[in-house]
């Protein structure tokens, strides 16, 4: 990776020609550096992506399951039916 023509440090602009072979490198360094979290920015933004997405299935599936049967009301258990007794009119 080349150096620019100027090299800007805390404001002040520097030819990278002039630079001694200790600050090019440092220079060089830098750039290196600024690839790397730029690259690392991109990941970062593609897995917000991806979790966003998992988020929205996951708050699907739960409204879906809501409707089917909520999970904060647990079901009210059913009595015993009792057997009726049969009737001499039901018969006729």
């Amino acid at each position: 990776m080349s150096l620019p023509q100027y090299v800007t440090i805390n404001g002040t602009s520097y030819a990278s020609e002039n630079l001694s072979e200790a600050a090019k490198a440092q220079a060089a360094n830098v750039q290196v550096v600024d690839a790397e979290l730029a690259r690392l920015q991109q990941q970062i933004a593609i897995a917000q992506t991806a979790r966003n997405a998992y988020v929205a299935a996951l708050i699907e599936a739960v409204k879906g399951k809501d409707k089917a049967a909520p999970a904060d009301k647990p079901k009210k258990p059913r009595a015993p039916r009792k057997a009726k007794a049969a009737s001499a009119d039901a018969a006729a």
